[in-house]
């Protein structure tokens, strides 16, 4: 990256010193701070009356429509941060690869990058292939105030996933085949996504957006040796890409206890942990300078509040010699969940955490 094309750090926002953004920075907190991922979206009614009839991407694609869903959890829960509504593959239908998000699949490929010459696909993202979220992000900033606004994307390999195999998976065997089998496409294949990536958050964030979280939903389908070789390079690609700008970087996977310290390695400020390691171990495995983020199972609140409180204890108190701490779940919120039960939990947090 030249002088010229490096980023200049944000002006502190009206946000700069909210709970979240101390907490990302390891900084005092008056109370431990709260967000969900996938916050904004199906539990809520007022969601699915406002989605109703919207295809997902198109709904993506619509800046008020998007204000109005990152909003909504704001206003209901009472969370510490908004995480901004969009998906993972918007970045990818914003340079024209032919993909859909089919209802109860997820999204679908129609032609997937096995080859050398698919490469071709992968265009660089320039803003404005996505002049709606610097549009959209405007309206949230003025509408969230002193509440930050998260920004967020697809990491490398997840996207890769998605592009090689052509639609979700659970084996990932074609993305895999290529990674060992010709880790000089599978290379060249992440490095590209790096930079599409690194751009969509280069969007967000002059856009407004305080902060911005990766997401490594798959990674935890690789070994640590793979996830190191093959990998970890190119997410560090997309944070280092971003480091200029100041703005706390998060990383988050799933099932990716043993990937912990690699995940850190790559170069975010805040590590993300699913419920599957206690807050403590985690920090153990990752070690000092890192805040970390978590990680209540997102099943609890299935369960009685009494339930969900104990919980909800054995996090902050795995949390509580934490540098910093960020209360989230362990995954994302499940469509069925009843929306009071994420209020009473953002309540439940703060109260016990008051300092």
């Amino acid at each position: 990256m030249s002088a010229n094309d490096a980023p200049r750090a944000q002006q502190p926002s009206a946000a700069y010193d909210s709970a979240f953004l101390k907490a990302c920075r390891r900084e005092p907190v008056p109370h431990t701070p709260v967000w969900f991922m996938r916050q904004a979206g199906r539990s809520l009614p007022e969601y699915r009356k406002v989605r109703e009839g919207i295809p997902m991407l198109e709904s993506c694609m619509r800046p008020e429509l998007v204000t109005e869903i990152t909003l909504q959890p704001v206003r209901r829960h009472g969370v510490d941060a908004a995480i901004y509504f969009s998906d993972i593959v918007v970045p990818l239908k914003a340079i024209r690869i032919d993909l859909d998000i089919k209802p109860g699949v997820g999204p679908v490929v129609e032609r997937p990058i096995r080859t050398r010459e698919d490469l071709a696909q992968l265009r660089d993202l320039t803003p404005e292939d996505v002049s709606y979220v610097t549009e959209a992000i405007g309206l949230l900033t003025r509408e969230l105030g002193a509440t930050p606004l998260i920004g967020f994307a697809g990491a490398p390999f997840t996207l890769a996933s998605y592009l090689v195999e052509g639609g979700p998976s659970r084996t990932y065997e074609n993305a895999k085949a290529m990674m060992y089998g010709d880790p000089e496409l599978w290379a060249d294949l992440l490095d590209r996504l790096a930079d599409i990536t690194a751009a969509f958050l280069k969007v967000q964030i002059e856009a407004g957006a305080s902060a911005v979280q990766l997401f490594d939903s798959w990674a935890g389908a690789l070994a640590p040796v793979d996830y190191r070789r093959s990998v970890l390079s190119a997410s560090a690609k997309v944070f280092d890409a971003v480091a200029g700008y100041g703005v706390p970087r998060i990383h988050f996977g799933v099932g990716t206890g043993e990937l912990l310290p690699l995940m850190s390695e790559a170069g975010a400020d805040v590590v993300g942990v699913d419920w599957r390691v206690p807050m403590d171990e985690a920090a153990r495995r990752i070690g000092p300078g890192k805040a970390l983020q978590g990680n209540l199972d997102p099943t609890v609140l299935f369960a009685p509040t009494e339930a969900v409180e104990a919980k909800t204890r054995e996090v902050l108190d795995s949390a509580k010699d934490l540098e910093g701490h960020v209360f989230n779940l362990g995954h994302g919120v499940m469509p069925s969940t009843d929306p009071d039960a994420l209020t009473r939990l953002v309540e439940y947090v703060h109260t016990r955490t008051a300092r």
